[in-house]
């Protein structure tokens, strides 16, 4: 088990969700966690060669799903493959995600933006087209564990119990500075990149937050290890603090399933921190309290992990 690059937080009570933004961030209540050990930044393409080369994992994307599993698939898409986001030449409706996202034959971490392309320059790049049990794969192998909601979004406060909306205070562009990396313009068709980056940006590129924390927010969407619901206001209780909730742990696999998806019993996992997609016109996902829930057999262009150690 290495523990090197990984940061030690103390654990505490701080105010969890938010009343500002999207409806399931809603309640805010007041969440304690343990103390735990985690990763500096997101596992990078190189961390998760390693633990390829080591183990032999081949990743979910790296297989033809199976017809018998998604009913109504259609046969062409029987291939190994995952889904690419790809900016639209025009304004489209922000509704239909259909328009940006690709499912695309050949693309996997290996590949991140189709069969053609490669890892060489993206080493120290977020690994992205991971599914949770891709994940989960890669923490078991290296002694960790995926964190869970409440442990992730405290450690992308950095300390900070205001009531915030960013990691680094109430205003997205503080003084025009890119303190992460998001979508500058117009989604899906209009990326001015004023942070620089029109995809995934090596970890590290931007300010670490007041924990020493990398890429807590942007960059990608990352794995947790709750199921997806509606937050809850009142869970376990510590005998003490009577509305505090205990170190909580998301609902159950069956509040998760999203009924209006092609696939409505597939499990959803939380994922949190946003990604390079999340703009100011659509996701304004790029805060410590935004949350969304995706299947576990999600594999995308956007989406990755990093790992914990609890004490």
């Amino acid at each position: 088990m290495k523990t090197d690059r990984m940061v030690r937080l103390d654990g505490g009570v701080f105010p969890m969700g938010s009343e500002s933004f999207y409806p399931e961030e809603r309640p805010v209540r007041q969440v304690q966690v343990g103390p735990f050990l985690i990763d500096e930044a997101p596992v990078t393409n190189r961390e998760f060669a390693r633990f390829v080369e080591e183990t032999g994992f081949t990743t979910f994307a790296e297989i033809a799903p199976d017809p018998k599993d998604y009913p109504d698939l259609d046969l062409s898409m029987v291939v190994p493959g995952s889904l690419v986001f790809q900016r639209t030449a025009t304004p489209v409706r922000l509704d239909d995600y259909g328009q940006w996202w690709t499912f695309m034959a050949g693309a996997d971490w290996r590949h991140p933006t189709g069969p053609d392309s490669s890892l060489e320059g993206l080493e120290d790049h977020p690994v992205v087209h991971v599914t949770h049990g891709d994940a989960l794969a890669y923490a078991q192998w290296a002694g960790k564990a995926l964190p869970t909601e409440a442990e992730f979004e405290y450690a992308a406060l950095g300390g900070h119990t205001d009531g915030r909306a960013y990691a680094w205070g109430d205003e997205l562009a503080p003084g025009g500075a890119m303190l992460a990396n998001y979508w500058q313009g117009l989604f899906p068709f209009a990326n001015t990149m004023e942070d620089g980056w029109e995809r995934t940006s090596p970890v590290r590129s931007f300010p670490p937050n007041d924990f020493g924390l990398y890429d807590m927010i942007g960059n990608v969407w990352e794995w947790t290890a709750d199921w997806y619901s509606q937050p809850q206001a009142v869970e376990k209780r510590k005998p003490d603090a009577c509305c505090v909730i205990d170190n909580p742990r998301g609902g159950r696999k069956s509040e998760s399933f999203d009924r209006q998806s092609a696939s409505p019993k597939m499990g959803r996992r939380v994922t949190k921190g946003g990604s390079h997609l999340c703009a100011e016109n659509y996701c304004q996902r790029y805060r410590p309290a935004a949350r969304q829930g995706q299947a576990i057999d999600s594999s995308t262009s956007h989406i990755g992990f990093r790992c914990v150690i609890r004490e």
